[in-house]
Order: C-alpha cells, then structure tokens, then sequence
C-alpha cells in the first residue's frame, strides 16, 4: 500500500495539484485500499465501494472521492474505469442579507477581525486568499489588491473598496510582518482561525444562519449582481475560469422574483 500511495503523491505533484487536493486525494484512495484489501483493486470492488458509500455519505463527498480514485486507478495502476459519477445535490446557499452583513460587521471589535470580514465579504475573497495576503499585494495608488496564485494558480486584481480604502492604509501602517495578517505566534493565520472569528462574529450578531467564510463570498457576488453587475465582470472578480460557475448566483438572487407582479396584483 505504502508504494502505491507514494506514486499516487508524485503523479499529483508533477501535475501541480494545491497541497489541499493531494491531501483529499491520498485521503480517498487511502480509504479504498482498505476497504479493497483481500478483494482486489479491480472496476467490480470499485463500484461496490462506491454504492456502498451512497447510503452513508451524501453524493457530492462521494464525487470526489471517485475523482481521486478515478485518478489514482488511471495513472498509478495504468487501469481504465468506467464509472458514472453521481449526480450531486445542489442545495443554493442561504446567503447573508446586507443588513445581516452590516450586523456581522459592526459586532466585531477586534480591528484585525473586523477587516478580515470586510474584505472577505467587500472584495469577495477566499479564506486561503486572506491567509496568503501580504502587504506587497496591497496597491493604494491604484486602490488594488493583487492576489496571487489563488486557485487553479492563477493572478488576478480586486479594487479596494471605497470605505475600506483608510481604514486599511493605517491597519498596514501597524503591521510590521511581510503578511497582512500575522498570527499572534507569528507566521500567518490559519483557515480555521478565520472560520472561528466569522462564527463567533455571526454568533455576537445573533444570525441564526450557518455563517461561513465562503458565504461572504457568496453574498458578495449575490449582491454585486442584484446592483446590476454585469455577469463577466463578477466573474473576474472571483477568478472563476468559467463562466458556468459563477452562473449559480443567477439562481440564489431573489431580485428577479421580487420584481416580479402577481396577475393578482392587477384584479
């Protein structure tokens, strides 16, 4: 088992997989191969595992469990499967209302935290994004943000926002660390840390919701679009490659509907 995992590292790291895919992936074929073991690694135990995984994990952790072993069979054991991947569940996100966000935001007193928020939420970063912010990235003669190798290791710029423009420039004038957001132990912060501030930050504001990092994100885009943010425009900003993913916020926003008049309405 042991060799086969470590050719399975290496296949993942010539292709340039993010340090947290080859980890989901050595995860996934970890669990199979036990679960293979005195059955074979074989197309047959594959969809028995799979099957038997649909009954006690939901369709989408059970894709990219597949996708990994998929890739794993392919280019380690030189193997060719044909197996369907299962449709997923495509619940939309319950995203934070703009009087949500302005409770989230003024419920939080710690300076650091509360920018954190504001620039997941106002530039609609990722949390590895804020995590790998540096203050080199930071442009405030063009009011830029620069934020390098994001996901899928691609470079793109976000405007800084307007009423965050000073508020940011001091905070850099107190950091003397090369990243924007240094951990109190020195070094950058964790994604978890970011998940524990907007928790506690949503729990101080009293948002029954799931609060969620990525659902400032979400609400950033939502939002953008209910202004009338031409769709391509948003799409750059989140650095999606394709325009097919950012079309799910077409269906989270309720303005459409809201707009909308009843044949009620004219009776």
């Amino acid at each position: 088992m042991g060799g086969l995992i470590e050719k399975l590292k290496r296949e993942l790291e010539i292709r340039s997989f993010s340090r947290q895919t080859v980890k989901g992936y050595l995860l996934s074929v970890r669990k199979f191969i036990d679960y293979s073991e005195d059955k074979g690694l074989n197309e047959n135990v594959l969809k028995n595992y799979i099957q038997l995984n649909l009954k006690k994990k939901n369709p989408s952790s059970v894709r990219k469990d597949l996708f990994a072993i998929k890739f794993f069979f392919e280019n380690v054991l030189k193997q060719k499967v044909k197996i369907p991947n299962p449709k997923k569940n495509s619940p939309l996100p319950e995203i934070l209302t703009t009087k949500e966000m302005k409770k989230l935001i003024k419920s939080t007193s710690n300076i650091k935290h509360k920018l954190i928020i504001k620039l997941l939420y106002g530039c609609g970063l990722r949390v590895s994004e804020i995590v790998n912010l540096k203050k080199k990235n930071l442009n405030f003669e063009e009011s830029l943000i620069h934020i390098e190798l994001a996901k899928g290791k691609k470079d793109r710029f976000v405007k800084i926002p307007d009423s965050l423009f000073e508020e940011l420039k001091k905070y850099c004038g107190l950091v003397n660390e090369k990243n924007l957001f240094p951990s109190n132990r020195g070094g950058k912060l964790t994604k978890n840390t970011i998940q524990k501030i907007v928790q506690n930050s949503a729990k101080k504001a009293s948002i029954k919701k799931r609060v969620y990092p990525h659902l400032l994100r979400h609400s950033f885009a939502t939002h953008l679009l209910e202004q009338g943010t031409d769709l391509r425009i948003i799409q750059k900003l989140l650095g999606h490659s394709d325009i097919k993913t950012t079309q799910i916020y077409t269906h989270i926003s309720q303005a459409s509907i809201k707009n909308i008049k009843s044949p009620l309405d004219n009776i």
